[in-house]
C-alpha cells in the first residue's frame, strides 16, 4: 500500500484579522486603484488605522528613506529569503504520481457497479504505438491520397504535441486554450513554428479570446475548431504539424479544409481498417502495460460482491485478445456483461441502435433481446436500453474512461453516472511538480506577482522601472515552468496561472481522476474521497498566498519555522 500523502504536517493557518483598510501598505496614502489618493466621502471624517509595524531588520518606508527604488528593492530581496526559508525540507514529493485525485466527494462504498472503457483505461499502450500509427497515416497520405513523396521524410516527434489542444481549420492554427477560451500566447503552431503572439492577436480581431460557442460543438468537433482529447490523436496532431510544415516550407498552396480532412480520414483508416489492432495482437508484450495489476483490480472487485461491466468501441477479437493477455482466458467470467463496437458518445444519446449478441467465436446473432445475460457479448446498442434492462442508474454506478467527451460527459450530466477519469499524464506531471526546480520556481512566481500587485502603487519613473524589471523576471519563470513540462505547449492542466480547457473540462465530467485503473489498488473498497477545499478569490487566503500577496510579514517566520 502507498502512502497517499507527504509526510509532511499540514500547515496550519495564520490569524491576520486584516481589515481592508490596514491591508494597504503602511508606506503609502490609500488611493483609488490607479495610484490616486481617495478622499473619504462628505461627512465622514478620516481615519487613522494601525499598520503592522515593520519586520525587525526590514527596510523603512520610501516616505522614512525618501528613496523608493531602494525600498523596493530591498522588499524584493526580503521577499525572496522570506520564500527560500518557508520551503520545509521533503516539501518536494508531496503529491504521489499513484494517488486517485478528487472534484467530488465520493464514496467507494456506495458504488455497487463498476464499468469500464477498454482502449487506455484497462490496456494501457506503450509510446510506441504513437510512432506506428504516425507513420502508417503518412504512407496512406502519399500513397492513396497522393500528397507529396517528400512527406516520407517526417517520423513522429515524441513530446510535440499534449492532449487538450485545439486546431483552428481555417487557420492551420494549433493552439492551448485555457478555461476562459484565451490562447496561452506562446503555445499557438503553424506547422512545427511558433506564430508570434502579435499574429495570433491580429489574427483574432485584436484580442486573444477565442469565440468557441461559435466555432465548436460541444464535442469538440467543429465546425471550423477541432479539440483532441483522446491519447490516440498525438500522433495525429503531429502528423498535421509535420504536413503544414511541409508544404510551408515547400511554398506549396493547399486548401485548409481538404488538408484536414485527409488526415484526419488516414488516422482513421488506422484504427478503422484493423491495421493498428493487428500490431498490438502480434506483439502484446511490447505494448500493453500494467497487465497484471489490471487482474488484481477486477479480482478484488467481484471478490467485494461488486459488479462490473464493459462498453468499448474496439470489436471483440481484439478485446477479447487483450483480456486473455492481461487477464487470463477466464476473463469474462469476471464481468456480468460485455459491450463491443458500441459507437460512443453515440451510445449514450441515440436510442436507434438495438444490442445484437455476439457467439463465442464473434459472430452475429439474430435473435431480439430481452435481458442482457452474464458473460455473454453485446454488439452496438444503447444507454437507454442497457439502462431499461439492468436497472443500473444513478450514484450506484462508476465509469471509467480515458475520453471526458465520448466516455463521461453525458453519462454525469444526462443519467447521474459517477466517473472516473483516466489521464496517463497525470504520472508525468506530477514527478516534474515534485521537483525542487518546480516548487522553487512556481513559489517565486507566486511571490513576485504578491509584490507586482502591491507595490504598483509607486508610480515615479524610477519606481516603474523596477515594476518593469519584475514583470520581465516573472514570465521568463512562467515560461521556465511551461517548459518543465512541453517545451511547446506546457503543461495539459495549466495555462500559466488559469487551468486549461481539457482540465476546465475535467473538473466538470469526472467525480476523480488518476494516471490509471491501478491507483484504485492504493485504497480500501469503501474509502471515501474528500475533494480539497481550495479558496475562492474572494474567501481568506491559506497560508502561503498571504505569503505570496504580501500580508505575511517577516514577524512571523519564526512562528513559521515550527510549522515544519
Amino acid at each position: 500500500m502507498l502512502a497517499l500523502r507527504g509526510a509532511v504536517a499540514a500547515p496550519r493557518l495564520l490569524a491576520v484579522p486584516v481589515s481592508c483598510r490596514s491591508r494597504r501598505p503602511s508606506s503609502g496614502p490609500a488611493h483609488d486603484g490607479h495610484g490616486q489618493p481617495r478622499e473619504p466621502p462628505p461627512g465622514v471624517r478620516a481615519r487613522r488605522v494601525a499598520e503592522p509595524g515593520p519586520a525587525p531588520g526590514a527596510q523603512p518606508g520610501p516616505s522614512e528613506s525618501g528613496d523608493t527604488r531602494s525600498y523596493l528593492w530591498a522588499r524584493y530581496h526580503e521577499m525572496k529569503k522570506l520564500v527560500y526559508d518557508l520551503l520545509p525540507p521533503g516539501v518536494c514529493n508531496l503529491l504521489n504520481p499513484a494517488a486517485i485525485y478528487a472534484n467530488n466527494e465520493i464514496s467507494l462504498g456506495d458504488v455497487e457497479i463498476y464499468g469500464f472503457d477498454y482502449d487506455y483505461t484497462l490496456a494501457q499502450y506503450s509510446n510506441l504505438l504513437h510512432s506506428m500509427i504516425f507513420n502508417t497515416a503518412r504512407d496512406i497520405l502519399i500513397e492513396q491520397f497522393k500528397y507529396p513523396e517528400g512527406l516520407g521524410k517526417y517520423d513522429y516527434i515524441p513530446g510535440f504535441a499534449i492532449r487538450g489542444l485545439h486546431y483552428d481549420v481555417q487557420k492551420s492554427l494549433l493552439m492551448k486554450i485555457d478555461a476562459f477560451h484565451y490562447v496561452q500566447l506562446g503555445t499557438a503552431y503553424r506547422g512545427l513554428k511558433p506564430v508570434p503572439d502579435e499574429e495570433v492577436i491580429e489574427l483574432y480581431g485584436g484580442t486573444q479570446h477565442i469565440p468557441l460557442y461559435q466555432m465548436s460543438d460541444f464535442y469538440g468537433k467543429g465546425p471550423s475548431l477541432k479539440q483532441f482529447m483522446d491519447i490516440f490523436s498525438l500522433p495525429e496532431m503531429t502528423l498535421l504539424s509535420s504536413v503544414i510544415d511541409y508544404f510551408i516550407t515547400h511554398s506549396i498552396e493547399f486548401d485548409q479544409v481538404h488538408l484536414y480532412k485527409d488526415i484526419s480520414d488516414a488516422i482513421r483508416d488506422v484504427h478503422v481498417k484493423g491495421v493498428m489492432y493487428k500490431w498490438i495482437e502480434k506483439d502484446m508484450e511490447q505494448y500493453i502495460l500494467h497487465g497484471d495489476e489490471i487482474y488484481a483490480v477486477l479480482n478484488r472487485l467481484v471478490n467485494h460482491k461488486k459488479k462490473l461491466f464493459l462498453i468499448t468501441n474496439s470489436p471483440f477479437s481484439f478485446v477479447d485478445k487483450g483480456m486473455k493477455h492481461m487477464v487470463g482466458k477466464n476473463w469474462r467470467d469476471l464481468f456480468d456483461m460485455v459491450i463491443v463496437q458500441a459507437d460512443k458518445p453515440n451510445f449514450f444519446t441515440d436510442r436507434r441502435k438495438p444490442f445484437r449478441k455476439l457467439d463465442d467465436n464473434g459472430s452475429l446473432q439474430w435473435d431480439k433481446i430481452n435481458q442482457l445475460e452474464k458473460g455473454k457479448i453485446y454488439k452496438e446498442g444503447n444507454l437507454f436500453d442497457f439502462l431499461r434492462l439492468t436497472g443500473w442508474r444513478g450514484s450506484k454506478v462508476l465509469y471509467f474512461g480515458d475520453h471526458l467527451y465520448s466516455d463521461l460527459a453525458d453519462l454525469m450530466l444526462r443519467h447521474g453516472w459517477r466517473t472516473g477519469a483516466i489521464v496517463p499524464e497525470l504520472e508525468t506531471e506530477i514527478r516534474i511538480i515534485n521537483t525542487e526546480q518546480y516548487m522553487h520556481s512556481l513559489t517565486w512566481q507566486q511571490a513576485l506577482t504578491g509584490l507586482l500587485e502591491r507595490m504598483q502603487m509607486y508610480q515615479d519613473a524610477e519606481s516603474k522601472q523596477v515594476l518593469l524589471e519584475w514583470m520581465k523576471e516573472r514570465q521568463e519563470i512562467r515560461s521556465l515552468t511551461k517548459n518543465l513540462f512541453n517545451p511547446q505547449f506546457g503543461s495539459i492542466f495549466r495555462t500559466f496561472h488559469n487551468p486549461t480547457y481539457f482540465s476546465r473540462r475535467l473538473v466538470r465530467f469526472s467525480d476523480i481522476y488518476m494516471a490509471s485503473i491501478s491507483c484504485l489498488l492504493n485504497y480500501d473498497v469503501n474509502f471515501t474521497f474528500y475533494p480539497r477545499r481550495t479558496p475562492l478569490q474572494h474567501e481568506a487566503p491559506l497560508w502561503m498566498d498571504q505569503l505570496c500577496t504580501g500580508c505575511m510579514k517577516t514577524p512571523f517566520l519564526e512562528e513559521m519555522v515550527h510549522i515544519r
